[in-house]
């Protein structure tokens, strides 16, 4: 049975003149592009991982799907954010990196299958998405350097600041 309305997923492709191998690599070194707090296997299939950032973001994290130099697919098993009510919205949702050679090099298309526009954390984690995905992951490809968040004793990345900004925003918002 179809359904009447189509969701929004959050997604966002780019291109680098690097190899799909390049590409993929890049995507599965989570450490190098996301945070450098991230704890557990991020390269095998079925391994789990953990990711946080301070008192704000934690989530565990499957990877369900891994084919060499095309595609990682990632479980949200479990969510928690400290700036909104329902903790179950990424909860069961996916993390798709689909990459395709083009035009001599390669082309990474992320989505997040069940982060929509209806979600209170969507304003927030599209926009923290985009500097993590165009921004770091996309500078790791293409120089070998993120700027993933760093051990909570380091500096915040330009691309988090925004994201705490919109949510202090957000907060504010709220509370008036």
């Amino acid at each position: 049975m179809m359904q009447a309305t189509q969701q929004k997923h959050f997604t966002t492709t780019f291109t680098v003149d690097k190899t799909p191998r390049e590409a993929f690599e890049a995507v599965t070194d989570v450490r190098g592009w996301w945070s450098e707090d991230v704890k557990g296997t991020t390269d095998r299939a079925g391994a789990v991982f953990y990711h946080h950032f301070k008192d704000v973001h934690r989530c565990t994290v499957q990877i369900t799907e891994l084919v060499p130099d095309r595609k990682v697919v990632w479980r949200i098993l479990d969510n928690h954010f400290n700036f909104i009510a329902d903790q179950n919205e990424w909860k069961g949702t996916d993390v798709v990196f689909e990459i395709t050679g083009k035009d001599g090099g390669a082309e990474v298309r992320f989505t997040h299958v069940g982060l929509v526009p209806q979600y209170e954390c969507y304003e927030v984690c599209s926009n923290a998405w985009g500097g993590y995905i165009d921004g770091s992951l996309r500078n790791l490809i293409n120089t070998g350097k993120g700027q993933p968040n760093p051990k909570e004793d380091g500096d915040i990345p330009v691309h988090q600041q925004a994201a705490t900004a919109a949510r202090a925003v957000r907060t504010e918002s709220a509370v008036a």
